[in-house]
């Protein structure tokens, strides 16, 4: 506590206009909220790295984004850091009856469908409702997010309401609807915005193919970054051994190439 307390302090003299950072003291809810955003890709990209050294690192960054935000809103007297704190206390502890209180099932679909229950009451009470089937259940849904995290997240909650297949043939189906209906409109001339349509619409069906065999879309795509850039890495080595250019090679040798450098992977794996 001793140590939060100082970054309390920190932060409080970084923002002083007398004597303060200027940097810091110009700076707004509007202005931080890339940097909070960056600071978490961050953290994730230590976590995904398995870098604990790296991940201790930028645990304190994104800290100090939420100590940055508590302090511009206490100069407002809107809230402060404790206040946050208060916040997520009393919401873990809102949603863990099973926990906290005298509900204790332990059964795991049971959780999960208590826990959207508790959220639907914090969204009705957010709406000023207290009527649950009066509140649209994906306004509260931040767009803000990635788009694939933003898919699943609005995938999910529609389900939760029971608007969802029961197996995963449908949404393999509706995979192969979306690809026929871009064909269909692939090679029509100024066609644009309808091609990028029908892409949407694979994606989105994509996502909801990842959530229906319990893959994180978001996860899945950045493993398969990292695979492209580490195959892409060998097949620029081995044309640098054979002292050639990947611009100077065809298609097909580079896909040549590109099958040495999977193989080499897989080699190393065995």
């Amino acid at each position: 506590m001793q140590e939060l307390e100082k970054l309390l302090q920190v932060m409080a003299t970084l923002r002083n206009p007398d004597g303060g950072c200027p940097w810091d003291i110009k700076q707004s809810f509007k202005s931080i909220a890339a940097y909070t955003v960056e600071e978490a890709y961050e953290v994730a990209d230590a976590i995904e790295r398995e870098d604990m050294v790296d991940l201790k690192s930028e645990l304190g960054d994104l800290l100090f984004q939420v100590v940055f935000h508590a302090q511009m809103a206490s100069e407002k007297n809107q809230f402060d850091f404790s206040d946050v704190v208060k916040e997520i206390n009393n919401k873990l502890v809102r949603r863990h009856p099973h926990v906290f209180g005298d509900d204790k099932t332990c059964d795991e679909e049971q959780l999960n469908r208590d826990w959207e229950q508790h959220k639907k009451k914090e969204r009705a009470s957010k709406n000023n409702s207290t009527d649950e089937t009066q509140v649209n259940y994906l306004n509260d849904i931040t767009s803000s997010m990635p788009a694939l995290r933003w898919s699943e997240k609005l995938q999910k909650r529609a389900s939760s309401h029971g608007f969802d297949w029961d197996d995963i043939q449908p949404v393999f189906d509706k995979v192969d609807e979306e690809l026929n209906e871009l064909k269909a409109e692939i090679g029509i001339e100024n066609n644009k915005e309808r091609i990028a349509d029908e892409m949407g619409d694979i994606l989105f069906a994509s996502v909801n193919l990842a959530r229906h065999v319990g893959v994180n879309p978001e996860q899945a795509l950045r493993d398969a970054n990292r695979k492209f850039i580490t195959r892409f890495e060998i097949v620029e080595r081995l044309l640098r051994d054979d002292e050639k250019q990947m611009e100077d090679c065809s298609v097909d040798v580079l896909l040549e190439y590109w099958q040495k450098a999977k193989k080499i992977l897989s080699e190393d794996k065995s």
